[in-house]
C-alpha cells in the first residue's frame, strides 16, 4: 500500500513539474530561513551560558548624577573601589574581578604586534569565568610577572601551544613569562581576549575610588538567589551618610550601582562592555520573520494544493468507485505533503550549510556545519518538517478525501464557498506579512541612511587614526610635525579618545549670575588643531594655541586658571549663558580651574541612540593616545605609504598601524546595520515567495477558466479585457492586504525608532510606494498567464473541458 502511495505521489510530482517546483522551492526557502535564523537566535540566547558559574556572576554598572543642573549618567564601567568593598561588606560576594582592556605592543623575537584583545584582570578571573586551562598553572595570574595566553595567540607568536615558560615583552617595558595556555573564548562570550596579565601590575600607584570609571567589575556570588537581596543591600549601603561623604556627593547628587546577571547582559543591557551587545527585540523580530516566511511557504502549498484539486477529480472518482475510503484518500494526500516537505527539508539542510560562510559575513557570527548537524538542532528541524507537512497538507487532504462521488459524477470537483473563502484569506495573510516586512525594512534602511548622512558637527571622512602609546609620547611632537608636511596631508591633531566615543567623565562647576551651577560633563583632552582637523565649527571665541597648554599657563599654582576650555553649546546652555557671555568665564573641571576660551557647535560624541550632552575640550598633549590625520581623498594609498615610511624612520621599534575614523563610527551601529541587512534579505525572500505562490495560483485559475476566456475572445474581448478579468480578484485581495499591513507596519516602525534620540519620521510615501510596487508586480504576474491564455486559438480554448 505504501509503495503504491509513493508511486502515485512521484507520478503527480513529475506530471505537474511547475507546481511541484513552486511547492518544493517555497518550502525549501522557508525552511532555510528558519534554520539560519534559528541558528542566529540560538547563538544569541546562548551568550555566556558556557560559564559553569554563570548563574552566580553579575556585572556592576554605575548610575550617577552630580550637581544641581547635572543630567543622569549611566556607565558599564566603575571605579576601583566597588569590587573589593562589596566583597568586604557583603557575605554573599564570594569573589570579584576587575577588567580593563589595553592595546599594548607585544614582542617576541622578530614578531611584534599591537594587540587589541589584551586584558588586565584580577587574579581571580580564571576562577570566576570558565575558560579551560589547556596547560600550565590555573593560578598563574597570582604572580604579577606571568601572562596567560590563548591557544591561538600562542600559535601566533610561538608556532605551538607548548609555550609554558616562554617570555613576551609588553610595551618595551616589562617581560612576562607565559604561565598558562587557555582555550580561545567561544564566540558567544562577552569577554573576548588573547592575553591576560595581573590587574594590579598596571594599576599600581592608583588609589581605590568610587569614581574614575574605567573598569568593568564582575562579582561571583555564593548562590544565584542572592542577586536580588544583594541589590537591595547595595542600594541601602550607598545611601549611608559616611558613604555619601566618602563619594563626595552633595545635595541631590547620587551614586547607584546596579547588578546585571551575566547571562542577561548581552541581550538586555543598554550598556555595552568591551564587546557590542545584542538586542532581545531583534531576536524576537527575527523569530517572527522566520515564522512568517514559513507561514507564507505553507500557505503557498495549501493554496496550490486546493486549487489543483479540480485536476484530480478523475483520480478521486476512480479510487472511490474501486472502494477507497476517506482514511485511505486522506493518508495518500497527506503522504504526498510529507514527501514534498521531506524533499524540501533535505535541500534546506544542504543549502543552509553551504550558505553559512555568506550568512556569517552578514550577521558577524562564526557558525559552522556542526551547529546544524548536532542532535538537538536536527531533531528540531525534523520535528518542524513533520509539523509543516501535516499542517500544510491536512486541509487539502481533507477537502479531497471528503469529496462526494455524486458531485464528481455530476459536474466535476469545484472549489466554491468556504474553500474559495479560505483561499482568499490565505492570499490576504501572505501579502499582509510581505508588505509589513517590506515597509519596516524600508524604514530601517532610511534610519541607517539618515545616520550615515546626518551632519555630526564634525567630518569623519578621510581621517586616518594612528594609535599612540604613552611610551612614544616623547616622539609625538616631531612625528606630528613631520607628518603634517607630507604631500596629501591637510591637518594633524590628537586626543585621548575618539571624538565619537568620548568616555572621560568629569564634574563641572561654576558660579553664575543665577547662582552656583554644577553638573556632570564629558571631557576630551586634545592637542592643538583639533577643531580644524575634525572640521568642527566654532560658534564663539577661538581655537587653542600653544599658550593654552598647561605647561605654558599657571603650572602648579592652583589659584590661577590652569586650563583653557572649549565647550559645546549644550554645556553653555546648562550654565545659563549665551556663547558670547561664556567667553572668559571661570569654571572648574573637578579641581582644575580654567577659562572658557571658545564655544563649539554641538557634535555627536556618542551613538545617536543618546541625545547630545554637555562636553568640553581642554588642551593637554600628555593624554594623547590617538593621532588624527586629515588627508586628501585623492592618492590615499600613496599618502598612507608616506605616513608609514615616516613612522618607521621616527619610531622603528613599533609597527605602523592605522584605521579610518568612519570605521569607528560605523561600529557604533553594528547591531542596527546587521539587522537592516538581515531584514532586507528575508523581506525580499518573503515577497518573492508570496509572488511565486501568486504565480502558481494565477496559472491554475487561468487554466480553469480557459473555456470562458475562449468564449469571451470570440465575443470580442481583447487581451487587456482578459488580463483585467483574471487579475481583478487578486488585485482586490492585495489592496485589502495593504489596508491591513499599513497600520501594523507604522506602529512597529514608530516603536523601533523610539530607540534613537535622532531619527527619521515615518513618511506616508513609503506605504504608498510599497503598496503600489506590490500591486504592479502582482498585476504583471497574473496578467502573464491571462495574456498567454488570451493568445490561444479560441477553437483550442473551447475544446478544453
Amino acid at each position: 500500500m505504501i509503495r503504491n502511495y509513493l508511486k502515485l505521489a512521484f507520478r503527480h510530482l513529475f506530471r505537474k513539474k511547475v507546481f511541484s517546483f513552486i511547492n518544493i522551492f517555497g518550502l525549501t526557502a522557508g525552511l532555510i530561513s528558519c534554520i539560519l535564523i534559528g541558528l542566529y537566535i540560538t547563538d544569541e540566547l546562548s551568550f555566556d551560558t558556557f560559564n559553569t558559574k554563570a548563574d552566580r556572576i553579575v556585572r556592576i554598572t554605575m548610575d550617577y548624577k552630580r550637581g544641581n543642573a547635572g543630567t543622569p549618567r549611566h556607565f558599564a564601567n566603575t571605579g576601583l573601589r566597588p569590587g573589593p568593598r562589596f566583597q568586604q561588606v557583603f557575605p554573599s560576594v564570594e569573589a570579584y574581578t576587575r577588567v580593563i582592556k589595553i592595546n599594548p605592543l607585544v614582542t617576541y623575537g622578530e614578531k611584534q604586534f599591537t594587540e587589541k584583545s589584551f586584558l588586565c584582570v584580577d587574579s581571580t578571573f580564571l576562577q570566576i569565568f570558565s575558560f579551560p586551562v589547556l596547560s600550565g598553572d590555573p593560578h598563574s595570574l597570582d604572580n604579577r610577572d606571568n601572562i596567560v595566553v590563548t591557544a591561538s595567540a600562542a600559535k601566533k607568536y610561538f608556532g605551538t601551544t607548548d609555550a609554558i615558560g616562554k617570555v613576551l615583552r609588553v610595551n618595551d617595558t616589562k617581560n612576562y613569562t607565559v604561565g598558562a595556555i587557555v582555550s580561545d573564548p567561544p564566540g558567544n562570550s562577552q569577554v573576548q581576549f588573547d592575553f591576560l596579565i595581573n590587574f594590579k601590575d598596571v594599576t599600581k600607584g592608583l588609589t581605590e575610588s568610587w569614581w574614575t570609571a574605567n573598569y568593568i567589575t564582575y562579582l561571583l556570588l555564593t548562590s544565584p538567589g542572592q542577586i536580588a537581596p544583594l541589590q537591595q543591600q547595595v542600594n541601602t549601603y550607598m545611601k549611608r551618610p559616611e558613604i555619601i561623604k566618602e563619594a563626595g556627593l552633595q545635595g541631590t547628587d547620587y551614586l547607584i550601582y546596579n547588578l546585571e546577571p551575566l547571562k542577561w547582559v548581552h541581550l538586555h543591557s543598554p550598556l555595552q562592555g568591551f564587546e557590542p551587545n545584542g538586542n532581545i527585540i531583534y531576536v524576537y523580530v527575527l523569530a517572527v520573520i522566520a515564522i512568517l516566511i514559513l507561514v507564507i511557504a505553507c500557505f503557498n502549498y495549501t493554496n496550490l494544493a486546493i486549487a489543483q484539486s479540480a485536476n484530480r477529480t478523475g483520480e478521486i472518482g476512480i479510487r472511490k468507485v474501486l472502494g477507497a475510503g476517506k482514511s485511505q484518500l486522506f493518508t495518500q494526500f497527506t503522504g504526498e505533503s510529507l514527501l514534498i516537505t521531506f524533499l524540501a527539508l533535505i535541500l534546506a539542510l544542504i543549502i543552509s550549510i553551504q550558505l553559512l560562510p555568506i550568512y556569517n559575513n552578514l550577521t558577524g557570527k562564526h557558525l559552522v556545519a556542526g551547529d546544524v548537524l548536532r542532535v538537538r538542532p536536527l531533531a528540531a528541524i525534523l520535528l518542524t518538517g513533520l509539523v509543516i507537512g501535516l499542517l500544510a497538507g491536512s486541509y487539502p487532504a481533507l477537502v479531497l478525501a471528503n469529496t462526494r462521488l455524486i458531485q464528481i459524477l455530476k459536474s466535476g470537483f469545484r472549489i466554491t464557498g468556504g474553500k474559495a473563502g479560505l483561499r482568499k484569506t490565505l492570499i490576504v495573510v501572505q501579502f499582509v506579512i510581505s508588505l509589513f516586512l517590506i515597509i519596516t525594512t524600508v524604514v530601517i534602511l532610511q534610519q541607517m541612511n539618515y545616520i550615515r548622512k546626518k551632519d555630526l558637527g564634525l567630518d569623519r571622512d578621510h581621517v586616518v587614526v594612528v594609535p599612540i602609546s604613552y611610551k612614544i609620547l616623547n616622539r609625538y611632537d616631531i612625528l606630528k610635525t613631520t607628518v603634517s608636511s607630507l604631500p596629501g596631508v591637510q591637518s594633524v591633531s590628537g586626543s585621548y579618545n575618539l571624538p565619537i566615543s568620548a568616555g572621560w567623565g568629569d564634574g563641572l562647576s561654576a558660579r553664575t549670575e543665577h547662582g552656583p551651577v554644577s553638573f556632570s560633563i564629558t571631557a576630551i583632552p586634545s592637542d592643538l588643531n583639533y577643531l580644524s582637523t575634525m572640521n568642527m565649527q566654532l560658534v564663539a571665541g577661538s581655537d587653542f594655541t600653544k599658550a593654552d597648554l598647561p605647561a605654558n599657563t599657571a603650572g602648579a599654582d592652583t589659584t590661577r586658571p590652569r586650563y583653557r576650555y572649549i565647550m559645546n553649546e549644550t554645556a553653555i546652555k546648562e550654565l545659563g549663558w549665551t556663547p558670547q557671555e561664556a567667553l572668559g568665564k571661570l569654571v572648574n573641571k573637578g579641581e582644575d580651574l580654567g577659562i572658557i576660551k571658545g564655544v563649539v557647535k554641538d557634535f555627536h560624541f556618542a551613538s545617536m541612540h543618546q541625545p547630545i550632552g554637555p562636553l568640553m575640550l581642554f588642551a593637554d598633549t600628555q593624554w594623547v593616545r590617538n593621532m588624527f590625520v586629515r588627508v586628501n581623498g585623492a592618492g590615499l594609498p600613496s599618502t598612507i605609504a608616506r605616513m608609514e615610511t615616516t613612522w618607521k624612520q621616527l619610531i622603528p621599534a613599533r609597527a605602523f598601524e592605522y584605521h579610518f575614523l568612519d570605521d569607528d563610527y560605523n561600529r557604533l551601529y553594528t547591531a542596527e546595520q546587521r539587522t537592516a541587512s538581515i531584514f532586507t534579505v528575508f523581506s525580499s525572500l518573503a515577497i518573492f515567495l508570496a509572488l511565486l505562490g501568486l504565480f502558481g495560483l494565477a496559472a491554475i485559475t487561468t487554466i480553469q477558466r480557459t473555456k470562458e476566456i475562449g468564449i469571451r475572445k470570440v465575443l470580442g474581448a481583447n487581451l487587456m479585457n482578459i488580463a483585467l478579468l483574471i487579475a481583478r480578484n487578486f488585485v482586490v485581495l492585495i489592496g485589502l492586504s495593504i489596508l491591513i499591513a499599513a497600520p501594523l507596519a507604522w506602529l512597529a516602525s514608530a516603536k523601533w525608532l523610539e530607540g534613537f534620540a535622532y531619527r527619521v519620521q515615518v513618511q506616508y510615501w513609503v506605504f504608498l510606494a510599497a503598496g503600489a510596487a506590490v500591486l504592479v508586480i502582482a498585476f504583471a504576474t497574473v496578467s502573464y498567464h491571462a495574456i498567454r491564455a488570451g493568445r490561444m486559438n479560441p477553437v483550442e480554448s473551447l475544446k478544453t473541458e
